[in-house]
């Protein structure tokens, strides 16, 4: 006999990136940034007393949300410090979402944990199919308004495409919807712009919020750090549902170091960027349909008449290289593909040559 709610009881779990122990593999699956995070960082953590381990760390993190608040020029009152961006997420869905009721709107495809985080939380889910070339509708706000919908997550920089779209569009939609926005920008080092201005004052904006995770542009994924930006008003609403003590004392030293650090931070995503861009023109040059991205990753059809999607991705996985795939509507003929090292890159090419020219003599 069960013992868990009903949703529970249905529930298909969120599905993590492969995570080898092996290290042999190179490892293009999950966006993690291929160089280490900064020094200070690692110096943050030495320099953790046994006495503040012995101790709860601050509830709030305080100090991480000053440097935070130093950083994108807002007050302190509008940072949450997060165990990981995902906390953030399942907070927003807990206080903004009505169980049972038409309480999420995003885009399809977007980040899968969207949907288990709804529907764990017992909330029905609206979708809105992004356009051929990834970008989001114009009707978006206004579809999850005739909806009922509390709360709209959009991944900007979008993933799985790598798409950004631009202020003025965001701006729309957060004026159109009558819920809160939340703009997950766990890819923005790596874009060319962010969304912070939609949280001047003088827009008049308050249902916005921004997500952001140093997993991805600082190196930290292995320490799950992340933060929300917002309205005092929506940061004081979302603290409620936060859990106690959610950040550990190791976790707001590192985080608050690797913020001092961005200088130094900054130099990996110039790398990132600068292979992006040889990446992209080198799978374009062996045939893949490559979509334009500004994140640490490429999405790539590879060329018809070729090995499909699904099968290349089983070849490179027998040859220790680990990319994304995914058997679902709009994306299963297409493998994303985390933006590496060069010599990751290089080993990815020189993979995919071998797995082609096998499938084109067998």
């Amino acid at each position: 006999m069960p013992y868990e709610r009903d949703n529970i009881h249905r529930l298909t779990p969120y599905t993590p990136g492969e995570q080898p122990q092996r290290a042999d593999v190179v490892k293009l699956n999950t966006n993690e940034n291929p160089y280490p995070p900064p020094s200070a960082v690692l110096e943050a953590i030495r320099g953790v007393s046994a006495d503040q381990l012995r101790r709860y760390p601050p509830p709030r993190a305080q100090q991480f949300r000053e440097a935070a608040a130093r950083l994108h020029g807002l007050s302190p009152e509008q940072v949450i410090a997060t165990n990981g961006g995902d906390e953030l997420l399942r907070m927003a869905v807990t206080v903004f979402c009505e169980p049972g009721g038409l309480g999420l709107g995003e885009t399809y495809p977007t980040y899968s944990l969207y949907d288990v985080l709804a529907e764990i939380h017992g909330t029905t889910i609206t979708q809105v199919p992004l356009e051929e070339d990834w970008s989001v509708p114009e009707e978006f706000a206004s579809r999850l308004n005739d909806r009922g919908c509390r709360l709209a997550l959009l991944v900007n920089p979008h993933a799985p495409s790598g798409r950004r779209e631009p202020l003025d569009k965001l701006e729309r939609i957060a004026r159109t919807f009558r819920g809160v926005v939340l703009i997950d920008e766990a890819y923005v080092d790596f874009a060319e712009a962010d969304a912070i201005p939609l949280l001047d004052p003088a827009r008049g904006l308050d249902n916005v919020l921004l997500l952001r995770t140093l997993s991805k542009g600082y190196s930290l994924a292995g320490l799950r750090f992340g933060y929300g930006l917002g309205h005092p008003r929506l940061i004081e609403t979302l603290d409620k549902a936060r859990d106690s003590y959610n950040t550990d004392i190791l976790a707001q030293a590192a985080a608050t170091a690797a913020l001092s650090a961005r200088d130094e931070a900054s130099k990996s995503w110039e790398r990132v960027i600068a292979e992006r861009a040889r990446l992209t023109a080198a799978l374009r040059e062996r045939g893949f349909t490559v979509a334009p991205s500004q994140t640490n990753f490429i999405l790539a059809t590879p060329p018809a008449g070729g090995l499909s999607a699904q099968a290349m991705y089983r070849a490179l996985h027998d040859r220790a290289i680990f990319v994304r795939y995914w058997d679902a509507p709009r994306l299963h003929d297409k493998l994303r593909i985390t933006v590496g090292t060069p010599e990751q890159n290089d080993a990815l090419l020189g993979a995919i040559a071998e797995v082609s020219r096998a499938a084109a003599g067998a």
